[in-house]
């Protein structure tokens, strides 16, 4: 599921959105572009862990974070995630790409568009589909594993382009002794 020329995508689980209107917390609508629509194949609140290969991506990089014979991109969630990945229904709302503008740190990549005005949807929203076959038509990797810490402090320190969403809802960040940690009192 990706946007076609002139239009944005906001991805989302609630199929009866007529009207995107800026919001409290933030004052805008956001949506992504065609690179970044495989980063929201995933119900919403899962945490992941995205990287790909740049053009300044060392081909050392790209075979230990990757994978040799891979193809430029991988996205990581943990395993309690995968049956809400199965089944959970997610649907694309396809958005006029006029009223968007790129966001980004000054030293990333763009990795999403907002709007601070009112949107609405070109057609209804569509189902984005079986979201593990949508990452295989991609040629995107889905990895599987216990905990997304270790995968994402490799990532972060290498020269892939990556993308952490939902990171705070991962399972804790294993001790030096392989044990989750406690979490710390409010």
């Amino acid at each position: 599921m990706r946007p076609e020329p002139g239009q944005v995508l906001h991805f989302s689980e609630d199929p009866t959105i007529t009207r995107f209107m800026p919001g409290v917390t933030s004052p805008y609508v956001w949506a992504v572009d065609w690179r970044n629509a495989p980063s929201y194949w995933f119900p919403r609140q899962c945490p992941r862990a995205m990287a790909w290969v740049r053009d300044t991506t060392t081909e050392a990089d790209r075979d230990r974070i990757i994978g040799a014979g891979c193809g430029p991109r991988v996205h990581a969630i943990e395993y309690a995630w995968l049956k809400p990945l199965q089944t959970t229904m997610v649907y694309a709302y396809r958005l006029p790409a006029g009223p968007f503008h790129y966001v980004s740190s000054p030293d990333a990549e763009p990795h999403a568009l907002v709007a601070a005005e009112p949107v609405t949807p070109l057609v209804p929203p569509e189902p984005v589909g079986n979201l593990i076959d949508c990452h295989a038509a991609a040629g995107i990797q889905l990895r599987l594993l216990d905990n997304l810490w270790s995968f994402w402090d490799e990532v972060i320190e290498s020269t892939v382009g990556f993308s952490g969403i939902r990171l705070r809802n991962a399972q804790p960040r294993p001790s030096s002794d392989g044990q989750p940690q406690a979490e710390q009192p409010a």
